[in-house]
């Protein structure tokens, strides 16, 4: 049994509390906010779970196994989390994002279905899909619910025995301070998302943007539509879940944010670009009413690739976090990843280190728009 302080109570850290807390460590998860809270990455209604990532055979397993996870949570705890609406990928070529996810979802055997437009058509109220070559649909794909999910993970944790602590920390050395109290551990874990490149600066390069996301009124027939992406224009959404409204976001990196700022509304501008691609792939919501608006935080390293690694000068100290905007379905398998690596088990991938990126956006959307 180990001694473990983990910082940050998102997908990562409230993840890794629930499986560590399983195997009877004594763990202690550090938060200033409640967990989900809407200024945290991992906060806000929801997000895909998706395992295609074009020819990145780790991530799409990764995905895989989050899944398998996710399920399990729900069963240990009742709360319903995923919606396995599956997820429709649109493409516009042969050659591209979603050809490489094909292949390599076939080669793990991860169920996929290639569709003609014609036939992806019929699964959304309304379509417009001339722009289109096919349509890459994951069946077991779906829409996790954030908010509820971290606050799930963080509840099973405490079940299990974890020590759940609200509070402002910073480090010391191998150690952690929260206000008058100094935590001592085998481990520490800081996965506090957008806050590591501030506590940990020179060392942690990551990047926190504004995105914006709309919510439109539809009939009822959006209340059973897959999820979709489209990468190449760097926009997906969902069907109208759990009474949100048609959700429509945008996967473009948007202005930088410092992570403590409020998060200031959706722009019009924005709202008109929202509207203009609805009209085009959607036609049926061209003049739907908008329910809502919002945005939230990404948390970006510069590859999009995870942060999981030792600080170079306190090897009991780790540092996880650089969700990159595709992070929070991967959280429990990210836990089971580390914990194994640390029980002396398949080590971490050497991206996942803390050496410096070179910038690139592949694994959210080819932002082409």
């Amino acid at each position: 049994m180990e001694r473990v302080v983990i910082v940050g109570a998102g997908t990562f850290g409230a993840s890794l509390a629930w499986w560590l807390a399983e195997r009877g460590d004594e763990v202690v998860l550090v938060d200033q906010f409640e967990p989900g809270d809407v200024r945290a990455t991992s906060g806000g209604e929801t997000r895909l779970i998706r395992c295609a990532h074009g020819p990145d055979a780790d991530y799409s397993a990764m995905a895989r196994r989050a899944r398998t996870l996710w399920l399990e949570l729900e069963a240990e705890t009742g709360a319903s989390l995923l919606t396995e609406c599956g997820i429709s990928w649109f493409a516009h070529g042969d050659d591209g994002w979603e050809t490489t996810s094909e292949a390599t979802l076939r080669g793990l055997g991860i169920p996929v279905v290639r569709q003609e437009v014609s036939e992806a058509a019929a699964q959304f109220p309304s379509f417009d899909g001339g722009d289109l070559a096919w349509v890459l649909h994951e069946p077991e794909a779906g829409v996790l619910r954030a908010q509820l999910g971290v606050q799930t993970l963080a509840a099973a944790a405490a079940a299990r025995g974890a020590r759940v602590v609200r509070g402002v920390a910073r480090p010391d050395g191998d150690r952690v301070v929260v206000g008058d109290e100094v935590l001592e551990a085998d481990r520490v874990v800081w996965s506090c998302g957008g806050w590591l490149a501030k506590l940990f600066a020179g060392l942690v390069e990551l990047r926190v943007t504004r995105q914006e996301l709309f919510f439109f009124e539809g009939d009822p027939g959006w209340k059973h539509a897959p999820g979709w992406v489209d990468y190449d224009r760097a926009v997906y959404g969902t069907g109208d879940l759990h009474d949100l409204g048609v959700k429509v976001a945008w996967d473009m990196e948007g202005p930088l944010l410092e992570p403590d700022a409020d998060l200031p509304p959706a722009t019009a501008e924005t709202e008109r670009l929202t509207r203009g691609y609805v009209a085009d792939r959607f036609p049926a919501l061209a003049t739907a009413r908008l329910v809502g608006s919002k945005t939230c935080r990404y948390e970006i390293s510069p590859d999009s690739q995870f942060i999981a690694a030792p600080h170079p000068e306190h090897p009991s100290v780790w540092i996880v976090g650089g969700g990159s905007g595709h992070g929070f379905k991967h959280g429990p398998a990210m836990a089971e990843r580390i914990a194994t690596a640390w029980d002396g088990g398949e080590p971490l991938p050497a991206r996942f280190g803390l050496h410096k990126r070179k910038r690139g956006t592949s694994l959210r959307s080819a932002g082409s728009n």
